[in-house]
């Protein structure tokens, strides 16, 4: 069994959780209040500007020239949706400008950066990966379980197009092929840095629901 089969093993508990939470089960049903989408699109605004910073700390601080480009297209591609974000999604659901920064927010980005910048590259890529994965296949869960009236429905296509599953098939073979190459301690510190992301991940989405603030 290849790390990344491991590490979905590690969280399934995790991914059944955020499945099951207010927030998922009211966005896949077109219920979910405006004001607490519009939370969750300012704080994921604020995420992705820093999760495309944690992207590139990893492509340059690997030694291998091919996952050093693909780092750098991820951290292209975080920016493109946080600019569509704010130049389409934004008008779309009347929000104005961006507000501050959450505390779960605050957190998330922090443990990112922090990871991407001090611990060993491995254990980095591990730490970006929920981001990718977790959230591909909510999008596929939601995709394929909503109605065509619901008014979430631009939003929920933009991670359940081909596009950025081909950026989760390519970010999933890096960490396998990297994990490869690691101690089985190694290995365990990727895995232990994968499951703190996916609690943020969690964490993120009950935030927004509960339009947590300082």
């Amino acid at each position: 069994m290849n790390w990344t089969n491991k590490a979905w093993l590690a969280i399934t508990p995790i991914y059944t959780r955020i499945q099951e939470m207010p927030f998922i089960k009211e966005l896949k049903e077109g219920t979910l209040a405006l004001e607490k989408f519009q939370f969750y699109m300012d704080q994921d605004a604020h995420y992705l500007e820093h999760f495309a910073r944690a992207l590139a700390i990893i492509g340059a601080r690997t030694k291998n020239v091919d996952n050093c480009l693909a780092f750098i297209r991820f951290a292209e591609g975080a920016v493109v949706v946080e600019r569509a974000l704010h130049d389409s999604y934004f008008k779309e659901f009347n929000l104005k400008e961006r507000g501050k920064l959450a505390p779960t927010t605050h957190h998330y980005i922090h443990f990112l950066e922090s990871t991407a910048s001090l611990a060993q590259v491995e254990v980095a890529m591990a730490a970006v990966l929920p981001c990718f994965w977790i959230y591909k296949e909510i999008g596929d869960f939601i995709y394929k379980n909503t109605a065509e009236n619901n008014p979430y429905k631009n939003w929920i296509d933009t991670y359940a197009g081909e596009e950025f599953g081909k950026s989760v098939t390519s970010a999933l073979a890096i960490c396998n092929a990297a994990a490869e190459n690691c101690t089985p301690e190694q290995q365990e510190a990727m895995t232990e840095a994968f499951i703190a992301a996916s609690n943020l991940e969690f964490m993120f989405w009950d935030s927004a629901y509960k339009l947590h603030q300082w």
